[in-house]
Order: C-alpha cells, then structure tokens, then sequence
C-alpha cells in the first residue's frame, strides 16, 4: 500500500494568533470532477486541480484517438443535499446552482443542461412533489413553509409514504407544541451536456465553482477533552493529522487558550476516484492545495507533497489512478475582534 504523507509538516511553524471556541458549524458537502459515458477511445491526458476554500477550478485535456468524431454525454453531479438543522455551506444565491458552477470547452462557455431528482432512498419523489407545488430542494426555508401550508390529510399521507419527518416543539408563541413538517428526501442534481471530441485533436475543458467547504467556529484538533475520543481518532486519520500539525497546534493553546486552539477550520471535500473511472490512468495529475494565508494550517492526505509557494502546496502523479478521495483540513487564526 502507498505511504500517505501530510502537507501538515510543511506548515508546522505557522502559528496563530487566540479566541474562544465557539460550537457551531457546518458539514462540507464534496463535489468533485466531469464524468464522462465510458469510451475506450477518449483519453484524459492530464488534469490539472486547483483547491481553497473559496474556489474550485479543473482543468482537463482529453484526446480522441480514434479515427472518427466521437460525440458522448459529460456529466458534472452536484454533492447530494439533504435537509439540516445546521447551517449548509452553500455559497450561490441560484437555488438551482448551489456551487456557481461553470464550465469552458476550448475556451467557450458551455450551456448545460440540469437534471434534478428528489430521492427518498432511491425512490425517485421529484413528480408527487411538483404536483404538490413544493420545491425540491430540502435546505430551503420556502420548502419547509411549503410543507407546512399543505391541507393536514396531505402532510399525513406524506409522512406514511415517508417523504417527510415531524418535528413538534413549542415555539414561544403561546400557541403550545407545533408539529412542522420537514424534508426528508435528499435532492440530485446533475449537469450534462453532450460534447463533441473531434478525431485525433486535443480538447481542454475547464470547470469552475465554489466549493460547499464546511466551517467550524473553533477546533477541537489539540485539545485534552477530544483526544481520547475514537470519533476524534478518526477524524486525525481523515485529514492524516500528523505530530508536527499538532505541536504547532498545540504552541497556541497557552492562557485563556489552554483548553482550546484559537482558530477557525475549514475543511473542504473534493470526489478524486471519479477520475479512476477510465479505461487507462490519467496520463499527468496535478494538484495544488492553496490554504489561503500564511498564517493558516493546512493538512491532508497525499503522496509526494511539495511546498511551491507561501500558501501553496502541490502533488503530482503521472499514469495515476486514484484511490481515495481528498480532505482537507484548513485552520485559521481567530481574528482579534472574536477573542
């Protein structure tokens, strides 16, 4: 089995600045490369990624090495989203292109298609809700509302067809125990168009968005309360946590910090083993992992990382498949306004 290493070590020495840890948070939601109709003559000759917590941008060079023009349908899928209590990184104000996806074919724009499904397991429930008027995506206040404004006898036969939960709480405004009706299938959606790869020529595609990264407003990476926690170990091993990672974690927690690291994470998902899809390895992988600032920590898990600038760290790979997909875990001084 390949030996994992960490980008930690390479950013050991940057410390942080202090604050109080605070408990809320979100969950990253992993979005992750083009899928395309499987063919043996379509190559992926390189991909070249680039990842922060505020931008995603891929770009490919695929060559048809047949003798004919091949046309096949490209996929982009969205990270599944379902409902939460907790707040979701979602950063677009398209309620349709929840990551401001977009995609160049040698340069031009390309128009795609969306194909959305509400999903109850793998019970397609797009139709039974749209006949209802009731927007599929689960996160949406609007959606909620739409629940909540259907005739009683409705919201029972969807709650034993097992489309929604029922909540029942007192919400303070002397009306007693409410019951509220909340989603409780899980919204696909996929972008697809079909592209055209001319005989024997290269083609670049090049996709862009913004990634879905979680956020937490303090860390408990360091601290003595978590570290004897098996979901804490688990956790360490997802972003392959090293000891270097942790001292430096650790210099900061002295004061009114003793019990807690000041800083922020960030902690972005992206889909690699979509990219292992294809009848042969990509021909030349390139990663650049960039953590933002100086000052922040950046671990993951990868092979062969180099450190090519103050904030950028770089993996690369020729005839690669990969295997796993990637975490990465960014932490942020806690700005002084927040100590």
């Amino acid at each position: 089995m390949r030996k994992l290493m960490t980008a930690a070590a390479l950013a050991a020495l940057l410390l942080a600045g202090a604050p109080a840890l605070a408990n809320d948070s979100s969950a990253e939601l992993a979005a992750g490369g083009l899928v395309l109709t499987h063919d043996e003559d379509i190559e992926m000759r390189s991909e070249d990624l680039y990842i922060s917590a505020r931008s995603v941008v891929v770009k490919y060079r695929f060559v048809n090495t047949s003798g004919r023009d091949k046309t096949i349908r490209v996929a982009f899928p969205m990270p599944d989203i379902e409902f939460s209590e907790e707040p979701l990184p979602l950063l677009a104000e398209d309620p349709v292109n929840l990551l401001d996806f977009h995609t160049l074919v040698d340069g031009r724009p390309v128009t795609a298609e969306v194909e959305r499904k509400a999903l109850v397991g793998e019970r397609d429930v797009t139709a039974r809700l749209e006949s209802l008027g009731v927007p599929l995506a689960p996160h949406l206040e609007a959606t909620w509302e739409a629940l909540d404004a259907l005739p009683a006898a409705t919201r029972e036969a969807l709650e034993r067809e097992d489309l929604v939960m029922v909540e029942e709480y007192d919400q303070g405004d002397g009306r007693g125990m409410v019951k509220h009706y909340m989603p409780h299938w899980r919204l696909k959606t996929t972008y697809h168009w079909e592209q055209t790869f001319p005989a024997g020529r290269e083609l670049a595609v090049e996709h862009r968005y913004q990634p879905a990264a979680g956020q937490s407003a303090g860390t408990s990476i360091g601290s003595p309360w978590s570290s004897g926690e098996a979901w804490y170990r688990d956790y360490l091993r997802r972003y392959c946590v090293d000891d270097h990672f942790l001292a430096a974690v650790r210099r900061t927690m002295v004061g009114d910090h003793a019990e807690s690291a000041p800083f922020f994470e960030s902690r972005v998902s992206y889909i690699l083993r979509t990219g292992g899809n294809w009848a042969r390895p990509i021909g030349h992988f390139r990663l650049v992992v960039d953590k933002g600032d100086p000052r922040n920590l950046v671990s993951f898990c990868a092979s062969g990382v180099r450190k090519i600038g103050p904030t950028q760290f770089e993996v690369v790979h020729d005839n690669w498949r990969p295997d796993r997909d990637l975490d990465i875990l960014i932490l942020t001084p806690t700005p002084a306004e927040y100590q």
